[in-house]
């Protein structure tokens, strides 16, 4: 369905370059605003977003469409309004461009609203100043790297470690446990991981209470630029229209970066450091921050990220750094030796836990499962060399807990049902840190290590 646009739309104007993406116009009658939408071409299928007034009568765009066949002189429509996308609940279940058109080919969407992609972030004064813990039920992450409801989580991991799994599991639980609303936002993705995706979601049954929005890795990187902002508004609607927690999965924010990399170096600015575009901690901050929980709901972003050549020095990576309250760290390692979902408990950190956030509880049980793993990783050369019997006793004891606390760790999931014939686990915090501190107080020593193994809580493994 095509967007409702003004009903007068008499500023036009003519193409005077095209350079690749990078389109310049001449209004001879009234300069288009900054961010306007411009329809170019004969049968103004050419989108282009106003970038810049290069004088009282010229304007440089970013085109959002492919240009092929765009030429010198061809007219170019003013929409008088920015980018627009519908918002509402008739979006749900549905997958959409960044102009909001459904790429799902099912029926066009009827009676929506329509909203600037533009919005600017809660005022300071409206946003929740209380810092809470979002429950996934997922075990690992809820006793070592809490989420902050409202707040930004770095999901860290190469192909093929589980990141789409433990994405669609947290769809799932946020469905089922907080009744909230997942909207999944995909930047620069490859179309194979969209379908896949969206097959994955319908087939666990989420995909209902679920909205995708996808600027694929083919668009040019106006589109890629701005599909973040355009998932932001639809689900800036369902936390202040609609008063519901909405979950934000972003894969991957550094192809955003790489976006408004390729947008600057298009329009000529002069890049900055390790060839970044100079605007980056700008760009970057104009997205996350809208990103926040107020006291009628909350938006809370679980965040892909990929690492430049593993470089956490690099620009893209510190700065993403910059606005995360945790850090998830998957490990290749840990999936090769089944366990799953396979967070690195000792790479994996957050903000969240604090005692006065947390609860004295929560946090020391969660340092004690720290100590006792990392005591284990150093022991582990001097197992593989010498053997179990050459260690202390008191080494051995440990060594013994932190096996069962790592088979402890790891969960049956909701979204792998039909692959692994085991009914999904959604555990809550108060029944991980139980069975946590039951296992470090060596309950469970007389216990096989196995029947720790893909378990909820601890109950099933006593009955």
């Amino acid at each position: 369905m095509a967007q409702a646009l003004p009903p007068t739309l008499t500023n036009v104007g003519t193409v005077v370059s095209v350079r690749g993406s990078v389109v310049d116009a001449w209004f001879p009658k009234q300069l288009p605003g900054y961010l306007n939408r411009l329809n170019a071409g004969e049968d103004g299928q050419v989108v282009v977003e106003v970038v810049a007034h290069l004088s009282a009568d010229m304007v440089r765009g970013i085109a959002l469409t492919p240009t092929p066949g765009l030429a010198r002189g061809a007219p170019v429509v003013d929409q008088e309004q920015s980018l627009q996308v519908p918002v509402g609940h008739a979006l749900l279940g549905r997958m959409f461009n960044v102009f909001g058109t459904p790429i799902d080919k099912r029926d066009p969407l009827e009676q929506v609203a329509w909203r600037s992609i533009h919005q600017a972030a809660v005022p300071l004064m409206q946003q929740s100043t209380q810092s809470e813990i979002l429950e996934t039920g997922i075990k690992v992450i809820d006793v070592l790297a809490p989420i902050e409801r409202g707040g930004k989580t770095g999901l860290f991991g190469g192909a093929g470690v589980g990141k789409t799994v433990l994405i669609t599991e947290m769809i799932h639980n946020m469905v089922s446990q907080h009744q909230g609303i997942s909207l999944f936002c995909g930047i620069g993705e490859r179309s194979r991981e969209a379908e896949e995706l969206y097959h994955e979601m319908q087939a666990a049954g989420v995909l209902d209470q679920t909205v995708m929005v996808f600027g694929q890795m083919n668009e040019p990187p106006g589109a890629r630029f701005r599909v973040g902002h355009a998932a932001l508004t639809m689900a800036e609607y369902f936390r202040d229209d609609a008063h519901q927690d909405v979950l934000l999965l972003i894969d991957n924010i550094f192809r955003f970066i790489q976006a408004g990399q390729e947008v600057s170096g298009l329009m000529g600015e002069l890049p900055s450091r390790v060839g970044y575009q100079p605007t980056l901690a700008t760009e970057l901050a104009g997205l996350e921050e809208r990103i926040s929980s107020t006291s009628t709901g909350a938006i809370t972003s679980v965040q892909a990220v990929y690492v430049p050549a593993d470089d956490f020095t690099d620009p893209a990576a510190v700065h993403t750094f910059g606005h995360l309250s945790a850090s998830i760290v998957l490990s290749r390692k840990r999936a090769s030796e089944g366990f799953y979902p396979a967070v690195d408990p000792l790479r994996s950190s957050s903000k969240m836990l604090m005692p006065a956030i947390a609860g004295k509880r929560h946090y020391d049980t969660a340092l004690a499962v720290r100590q006792t793993l990392a005591t284990y990783d150093e022991l582990k050369d001097m197992i593989a060399m010498l053997g179990m019997a050459e260690l202390a006793a008191g080494d051995r004891q440990i060594v013994y807990r932190a096996r069962r606390l790592e088979r402890f760790l790891t969960q049956p999931f909701f979204s792998t049902e039909q692959f692994t014939n085991k009914p999904g686990r959604l555990v809550s915090l108060d029944a991980a840190l139980e069975g946590c501190e039951r296992i470090l107080n060596d309950e469970f020593a007389d216990y096989p290590e196995s029947t720790l193994y893909m378990v909820g809580d601890i109950q099933e493994v006593t009955a």
